[in-house]
């Protein structure tokens, strides 16, 4: 029996360790550390509640929009307002234009590298050794593509910016819409890049994907983990608020149920926090570090629903709206996350008709001095929750949950391993010494962990 590191885990954001034990060609056990500072909660404390969809995207460059828009959530439920139709509309566009860009990044950045081989240079080499198993000529084309989706993925960064001002961290998202203005050629610009996407993903990228998938559909079987999916929801309606993607819980691969944000908690039995109490709710988490605490080892809590770990991300929102349920395998999420990005483009074509030219995009608002807002949405890598509380017009506590720690969560005070750890067992590897098939599991999910890392204070 071997025990295998792979540090720092290349192609992914931000420093990710992940321990294997190796016995017999397989995969036996695992563990999934986080090693790097980050987060916002405390940096939030006693500031004005109207900065947190700013102050919230400094968390991460790849999905700044998606904490603007939860924040903005939060925002809304504490203060009883919501956005104007042309706002709400607008913001998921926004949201709809950045989970695209990530979407082809890390197909044609992070993840195509375990199974296309570049040429014999930098930055393509060294690379790992492994069943690279593409014809040339098959191999070739799909690497030609990859340049192209990062093409894209940059255009549709710039979609993103004719609405809210920049990207990453955009400046326009408010709890009651957006301040640009949708003017005729705002709208104009906006659709042309988007047809533009749209028609490249609908063919190329479509294509690319299900190649891979033919050439390896062993990886159908590998990297299943619980079966336990979990999604909040994504991308409001303005007539009835209600998400287009559906929020709930599916375990072991069963029904679609009803989700109650009460039941989730975080242990931090194995994560680097003091916190005797332990699993509690998000509403009143702490954050107390610990680097010398005995067996822990990651800076990532560990949410749990009812007790138990649940993946989230593209494959459980498909599970959940009924979009694909072939199976819960690292194929199956890269197959799953294609077909969103389809799903998305026709969604914002349909959406960008609705928008009333020069109709309002906003409405004044004004805050309450004692008051409470959770937003709950679905976002790139899946449930993403922020939980505020304001005292004397000043936020007094702030906990974030995001996509990152449901997925690479480690184990829990009941033992249970984090949904990345349970995945990984039972992975064929071939060699001990380049572990590319453990590789693929965890690239699979497209872990973030500028997201799922606490901040501490040193003073």
């Amino acid at each position: 029996m071997a025990l295998k590191t792979i540090f720092p885990m290349t192609r992914v954001h931000e420093p990710l360790r992940i321990d294997v034990q190796v016995e017999n060609g397989k995969v036996v056990d695992a563990w999934v550390g986080g090693l790097l500072f980050r987060g916002m909660e405390s940096m939030l404390t006693g500031r004005d509640p109207r900065d947190v969809s700013l102050f919230t995207q400094r968390i991460c460059g790849i999905c700044s929009s998606a904490h603007a828009m939860a924040a903005t959530m939060a925002q809304q439920q504490a203060f009883g307002i919501k956005a104007t139709p042309n706002g709400q509309l607008i913001s998921n566009l926004i949201v709809i234009a950045d989970m695209v860009q990530n979407h082809l990044r890390h197909f044609y950045l992070l993840a195509l590298y375990d199974y296309v081989q570049g040429p014999d240079m930098p930055p393509w080499t060294p690379r790992l050794s492994g069943d690279y198993r593409l014809p040339k000529k098959t191999n070739d084309d799909i690497l030609g593509h990859a340049r192209q989706g990062l093409e894209m993925a940059i255009r549709a960064h710039e979609m993103l910016a004719i609405f809210g001002a920049k990207a990453p961290h955009s400046q326009t998202i408010l709890p009651t819409g957006v301040t640009q203005p949708a003017t005729a050629e705002r709208l104009m610009a906006f659709g042309g890049i988007l047809q533009e996407i749209k028609k490249w993903v609908e063919t190329v990228h479509m294509l690319d994907v299900m190649t891979i998938a033919d050439y390896y559909s062993d990886y159908y079987t590998i990297g299943t983990g619980y079966g336990n999916l979990l999604s909040f929801g994504m991308l409001s309606t303005p007539t009835t608020s209600e998400p287009v993607f559906a929020a709930g819980i599916i375990t072991g691969k069963g029904s679609p149920e009803v989700l109650d944000a009460v039941h989730i908690t975080e242990s931090v039995q194995y994560s680097w926090y003091d916190d005797e109490k332990g699993n509690r709710h998000p509403a009143e988490g702490i954050t107390v570090p610990d680097r010398d605490k005995p067996e822990a080892y990651t800076w990532v809590k560990a949410p749990r629903y009812k007790g138990l770990p649940y993946e989230g991300g593209p494959l459980a929102r498909a599970w959940m709206n009924g979009d694909y349920r072939k199976g819960v395998s690292v194929m199956d999420r890269l197959v799953a996350r294609q077909l969103e990005v389809v799903k998305l483009c026709r969604l914002a074509a349909d959406w960008l008709e609705l928008i009333i030219p020069n109709g309002p995009t906003f409405q004044p608002y004004t805050p309450l001095p004692h008051c409470h807002g959770v937003g709950l949405m679905d976002t790139m890598r899946g449930p993403l929750g922020h939980w505020m509380t304001i005292r004397d017009n000043k936020v007094s506590h702030y906990q974030i949950v995001t996509p990152t720690s449901w997925n690479f969560a480690p184990r829990d005070s009941q033992g249970l391993r984090g949904p990345v750890e349970q995945a990984l067992l039972d992975t064929p590897v071939a060699d001990a010494d380049s572990l590319i098939e453990v590789g693929r599991v965890v690239r699979s999910f497209d872990p973030c962990f500028t997201c799922a890392i606490h901040a501490i204070r040193t003073i």
